[in-house]
């Protein structure tokens, strides 16, 4: 079977990190190009901290690109009670090695997908969609030439940057309202799923035995994020939100999905940048969006730890 070809659209971030190597490190996934965009933390922080993970796992051949440095309309939001002030506090990141390509992300995104077949390019985004979003409006027949959208973000019943909104999808609503509403299909792995995939013990035991230097960078990761989780959030373990969308692209039978259409609030006084899905049956003929629903956890920490295997020991 051939490799998954992906762009995968990061702001690096603890879990995007995760969601980094184990698209590098799965040998059913091909990975086009990385791209970042303001979100964990603004534009030159993640973009700092994408390259270094790129060293880290030693990604060489990968066109990375920096995008968008605020959201389309709203003024940028981070978060760094949960990721700290360089986005990626707790592991000691080494220099990047890695020069960004001259692009802007936007016209990375664009090219790669003009580059390669129609229909065989995933766009994995883990951030907020301004970078996408901006690339079907400056390139808009790029949207029947994308195999799929597989995107973490939103919720159908969780939220967690306010009552009812999760944090990609709050800090540049609008741009997810374009992103949803394009007729590309469409998988939202949301905090309903992700929360579903925390590092437990075992998992953290499993890691521990890889002894490598990525495995160990993801450890320092994890003890850092998930302080935060238990600190900011009540979370006993922290989930790893980003690496469940790189997951589905590997194998779609690591969680069910259910179709439904799925909107973008933009305008509730409580709700703004709610995902509102619709459940009620029947569900249109066009529908074109699906949410993941539940999660095989022992099938999805197998592959971030074969991952971590098959990256193996680096000079990071």
């Amino acid at each position: 079977m051939l490799p998954k070809k992906i762009i995968l659209d990061c702001d690096p971030g603890h879990d995007d990190a995760i969601a980094m190597l184990l698209a590098h490190g799965n040998p059913n996934i091909e990975l086009l190009a990385v791209t970042t965009v303001a979100g964990n933390q603004t534009l030159d922080k993640v973009t700092r901290n994408a390259l270094c993970i790129a060293r880290i796992a030693n990604i060489h051949n990968v066109p990375f690109a920096a995008g968008c440095h605020r959201p389309l309309v709203r003024e940028i939001k981070t978060a760094p009670d949960i990721h700290g002030e360089t986005g990626l506090d707790g592991p000691t990141l080494p220099d990047p090695s890695m020069r960004l390509d001259a692009r802007h992300a936007v016209d990375l995104i664009i090219d790669v997908i003009m580059e390669n077949p129609p229909k065989s390019v995933t766009l994995v985004p883990t951030a907020g969609l301004t970078n996408i979003a901006m690339a079907v409006r400056k390139a808009p027949h790029i949207v029947e030439r994308v195999k799929e959208v597989v995107l973490m973000g939103g919720g159908y019943h969780k939220g967690n940057r306010s009552a009812t909104a999760e944090f990609n999808i709050f800090i540049d609503p609008e741009a997810a309202h374009i992103v949803f509403n394009e007729k590309w299909p469409l998988t939202m792995v949301g905090l309903d799923l992700t929360h579903q995939a925390q590092a437990t013990p075992d998992v953290i035991e499993a890691i521990s035995r890889i002894k490598t230097r990525p495995a160990k960078f993801v450890l320092d990761a994890l003890e850092f994020y998930g302080e935060t989780y238990r600190q900011n959030q009540g979370f006993n373990y922290p989930p790893v939100h980003d690496p469940c969308a790189v997951a589905y692209v590997i194998d779609p039978t690591v969680m069910t999905t259910q179709k439904v259409p799925v909107n973008i609030e933009l305008a509730g006084a409580l709700t703004t940048g709610m995902t509102v899905a619709d459940f009620r049956y029947p569900i249109p003929e066009d529908c074109h969006t699906q949410v993941a629903v539940k999660l095989d956890q022992t099938k999805f920490w197998q592959l971030v730890i074969d991952a971590l295997k098959n990256i193996g020991e680096t000079n990071g």
